[in-house]
């Protein structure tokens, strides 16, 4: 399914439809065009409404919303609605007045209210996760506030190299986790994450041990110089690799 753009008061506006092919259940967004070249600070509130027609015009399912709602296509293949397999979505979009975003500002994302430093993030976490809080326990907006904050600084933290965290700073992080994954956040993608950068740590630990034997051997002449400075300076690659290795936020999620 294509995502066209279109304009609404001034605005660039398209449909990300999710997903796009070999998958039963949809999911659409509504996102602003290019909008990492919109001047930081500014935003506008929007209402829409999506609707599902078949190709002779008639609505089939209709949403002020749609967020992490997802809606079966087989099932509206086996009650009929589809002709040649094909489905038009259509969006209405009202647009309110522009204006600069202080900083101070929260805002509602899947019920958790957010400052208008997270927006980003937290839109992103749930479009790649959209069941992510499905099951979360814990009411009052703080609370919740609180609890997403832990999740976006885990993400943050696991940014970062592998040889920049101790032993006990992992088992803290797995800890948090098991906290967070008891309120009812799903995070098994993040838990996975944990484990791969637990291992790639163990294995530059054991390049490092490796540049330090290679470095004693030198001291030795155990092997030939030549052969030696180019094995060593291989382990030394590989450690460097391995010591500054950065992630990003979308790497992680």
């Amino acid at each position: 399914m294509a995502s066209p753009t279109f304009l609404s008061c001034g605005w660039e506006w398209y449909v990300l439809v999710d997903p796009k092919e070999n998958e039963d259940d949809l999911r659409l967004y509504l996102c602003v065009h290019n909008s990492k070249s919109l001047i930081t600070g500014w935003r506008t509130r929007a209402s829409y409404r999506f609707f599902l027609l078949n190709q002779s015009g008639k609505v089939l399912y209709r949403a002020a919303a749609w967020g992490n709602r997802t809606l079966p296509l087989s099932k509206l293949k086996e009650e009929g609605h589809l002709e040649n397999n094909k489905l038009i979505i259509k969006v209405e979009v009202k647009a309110g007045e522009e204006r600069y975003v202080t900083g101070t500002e929260m805002f509602e994302i899947e019920g958790f209210e957010v400052p208008s430093s997270q927006v980003f993030s937290v839109s992103q976490l749930f479009m790649k996760h959209p069941d992510i809080a499905n099951d979360f326990k814990l009411n009052g907006k703080g609370l919740k506030t609180a609890y997403m904050n832990i999740v976006l600084s885990l993400i943050e933290t696991l940014c970062r190299p592998p040889l920049s965290f101790s032993e006990s700073e992992l088992s803290n992080i797995d800890s948090e986790l098991s906290e967070l994954t008891e309120a009812g956040f799903k995070l098994d993608w993040l838990k996975t994450k944990l484990e791969e950068v637990s291992l790639e740590r163990k294995k530059a630990i054991a390049d490092d041990l490796g540049v330090q034997e290679l470095e004693e051997r030198v001291k030795n002449m155990e092997l030939s110089l030549s052969d030696l400075r180019v094995e060593l300076e291989s382990e030394k690659a590989q450690y460097a690799a391995a010591a500054s290795k950065m992630l990003s936020f979308s790497d992680i999620i």
